[in-house]
C-alpha cells in the first residue's frame, strides 16, 4: 500500500472536503486555514487541513460565526495535526454555548409545533400571543424562544 502525500493542491482539498476553491481562499485570508506555496507559487495544504475544514463546516452548520470558529481554531496547534486532547479541550470550551443553542432550537421547534399544530386559530388562547405586550418587561426580542440560560420563559 502506498503512502498518501502529505501535501494537497487546492483542487484536491476542494474535491476531498466538498469546499469550493473560492471558500478555501477566503478561509485562508481569514486565517482559518493555512497553505504553503510551491516553487511555482501554487497553494499546497497539509493533509490535516481536511479535519479543520470538516470542523469549520460543521460549526457553521450549527450556526457558529466565523469569528467564533476562528477563536476556537486559534487554540489548536498550527504546525501539527491536533490530537484528541486538543479537540477535547476545544469541545469543552464550547459545551455551554452549544447547550444554549440546542435549548434555543428545541424551544423554537416546540413553540412552532404547538402554534402551527394547535389549530386554535385564535389569539385569545394562543400560547405565543403577547397580550397587552407583557413580554416588553423582558426586553427586546422573543423571550419565549430564548435559551433558558439567557432568561427564556418556559
Amino acid at each position: 500500500m502506498s503512502k498518501l502525500p502529505d501535501w494537497l493542491t487546492i483542487g484536491q482539498v476542494s474535491e476531498r472536503s466538498g469546499v469550493a476553491q473560492t471558500a478555501l481562499r477566503f478561509y485562508e485570508d481569514r486565517g482559518l486555514i493555512t497553505a504553503e506555496r510551491s516553487a511555482g507559487n501554487q497553494r499546497r495544504y497539509n493533509r490535516s487541513v481536511l479535519r479543520r475544514l470538516a470542523f469549520i463546516r460543521t460549526a457553521q452548520r450549527v450556526g457558529l460565526s466565523l469569528e467564533e470558529i476562528s477563536s476556537a481554531l486559534a487554540t489548536l496547534p498550527e504546525r501539527r495535526t491536533p490530537t484528541k486532547a486538543d479537540w477535547s479541550r476545544l469541545s469543552r470550551n464550547w459545551q455551554a454555548e452549544l447547550d444554549a443553542r440546542i435549548d434555543a432550537l428545541q424551544r423554537l421547534r416546540d413553540k412552532l409545533t404547538y402554534c402551527v399544530g394547535c389549530g386554535c386559530l385564535s389569539l385569545r388562547v394562543c400560547g405565543l400571543h403577547n397580550a397587552e405586550d407583557r413580554m416588553a418587561d423582558y426586553g427586546p426580542g422573543a423571550p419565549r424562544l430564548w435559551p433558558a440560560a439567557e432568561g427564556g420563559i418556559p
